[in-house]
């Protein structure tokens, strides 16, 4: 049995949830979206909540139903609250600043690092060494994030570079004589 996938994700007020088949769409506050679930699970409306339950008692099927009914979550959490990642810079002449619909980077390269911001993305910098991501789709928030910290990780002799924040860096020693 499925800890998460027996829960039914309720919907809050304010949000409309339909589920057509294997979709389902939420529409909130924040946006409209949807997500098409896979087959082996079974997906429907019952007293406010979105349920969804294994089609049949398969590996596969009961795999997919924890991890369906955590999609269904994520969309409504998208659309009520939204996600938001916060990547913090730490280095000499390391800084971040967005620029129109660009996120400017300098990290120690010979050339600023331009990174385009994509639709549905929201990216904040409060501090130069601090950048906020935010938007309604967790993967993409995730995705992007991701991204932006693969242009320089943190190496861990001096620990310069782009870090998640809150993110623990294995620091070595350097050389001896």
């Amino acid at each position: 049995m499925s800890r998460i996938g027996k829960r039914a994700v309720t919907v809050p007020t304010g949000v409309t949830a339909n589920v057509e088949g294997q979709t389902v769409k939420v529409k909130g506050p924040k946006g409209a979206m949807q997500v098409v679930l896979h087959d082996d699970v079974v997906v429907s409306m019952d007293k406010g909540a979105v349920k969804v339950a294994p089609r049949s008692e398969s590996k596969r099927a009961r795999s997919m139903w924890g991890t369906s009914r955590t999609l269904v979550s994520n969309l409504i959490t998208g659309v009520t609250k939204g996600f938001e990642e916060k990547l913090e810079i730490t280095g000499v002449g390391y800084r971040a600043a967005v620029q129109g619909k660009q996120l400017s980077l300098q990290l120690g390269f010979s050339h600023d690092v331009n990174y385009p911001i994509p639709t549905g993305i929201t990216i904040a910098t409060p501090k130069p060494t601090e950048i906020v991501i935010s938007g309604t789709d967790k993967q993409q928030v995730g995705q992007v994030a991701a991204e932006i910290r693969g242009y320089r990780p943190p190496e861990p002799y001096k620990g310069k570079g782009v870090k998640y924040a809150g993110e623990y860096i294995f620091r070595k020693e350097g050389k001896k004589k």
